[in-house]
């Protein structure tokens, strides 16, 4: 296939585009500069401005596009960048493909565990309704957004829990932890939705190619609580886990970031995935989060 990236230089982007290169697609990135060489397409997503030709000369589009949640505080400023950083780069896609002669097959679009708000009790299939708060209003106006692309594209967008990897949100966790500050963070029984980086980017290579169509959770298939997640940081990494931080001061802290970041529980099923034939390489966190700490640093284009 030929596929375009949005977002091929980030923290899942660059690995991602390393395995389609891999597994022998041409891969089509788009930059926010000049482009160099026929691999690269620029594109200014912020003004809604891209060359809608290159919808018909490729087979799939893939959006990682977005600032980062990771980066914290959210202030009142940069909640808006999250949220326009998203609705524009999707919406110039979808414009972009339904300008386009032949659309391309296939669109997966980027959207978070944050959906569903906070839900403890509840295990979360792609059935569930949205949440409330201000991450489930992003997500929800994020695949709101793509569904816009063409009715003959499969339009996917696949709701990511913690993707565990060197860097993303997984990277003030294991500073805090290297730093020997690391404990939990409130009750600690908060379901935190993780996947390996391994995995993330082996599903949207499965996605490709499925028939699969909607929202799609990709999630580990074993669920983990934010202090088994902490816990196995702590102990792989050597350091003492022995803080508790308490919910009010977190919320000081952080504000809406600590609410929907840190102290929700989203307790997601991957059955979907499951079901269409994804073979997980990372079964827990445990596994993941071995997988982290033993890779090389991502580099980024």
């Amino acid at each position: 296939m030929r596929v375009l990236v949005a977002g091929a230089s980030g923290f899942i982007g660059t690995p991602l585009v390393e395995r389609l290169g891999a597994d022998g697609h041409d891969v089509v990135r788009l930059v926010r500069r000049r482009a160099h060489g026929a691999d690269e397409v620029a594109w200014s997503p912020a003004a809604g401005i891209i060359d809608f030709t290159v919808m018909d000369r490729v087979d799939a589009v893939v959006n990682l596009s977005g600032a980062s949640l990771s980066r914290l505080p959210w202030t009142k400023a940069y909640r808006g960048e999250l949220l326009e950083s998203r609705i524009t780069a999707t919406r110039t896609l979808t414009d972009a493909m339904r300008k386009a002669r032949r659309p391309p097959a296939v669109f997966l679009s980027a959207s978070a565990a944050g959906y569903y708000g906070d839900r403890p009790g509840e295990l979360l299939t792609e059935s569930s309704g949205a949440g409330t708060g201000f991450l489930a209003e992003l997500a929800g106006r994020w695949e709101a957004t793509a569904a816009l692309a063409p009715e003959e594209t499969r339009t996917v967008m696949f709701r990511s829990g913690i993707v565990v990897g060197r860097g993303g949100a997984m990277q003030p966790i294991g500073t805090l932890t290297r730093l020997g500050v690391s404990g939990r963070l409130g009750t600690g029984g908060q379901h935190w939705p993780w996947i390996a980086l391994d995995d993330e980017v082996g599903a949207l290579l499965h996605l490709l190619d499925s028939q699969l169509a909607g929202p799609v959770n990709l999630v580990g298939p074993t669920p983990a609580t934010a202090d088994r997640v902490m816990t196995a940081m702590a102990e792989r990494m050597h350091r003492p886990y022995s803080f508790v931080v308490p919910e009010r001061v977190l919320e000081l802290a952080l504000g809406v970031a600590a609410d929907e970041l840190l102290l929700a529980s989203q307790k997601m099923s991957a059955q979907r995935l499951i079901d269409d034939g994804y073979p997980f390489r990372h079964l827990t966190v445990e596994s993941a989060i071995d997988a982290m700490l033993s890779a090389p640093r991502a580099r980024a284009r």
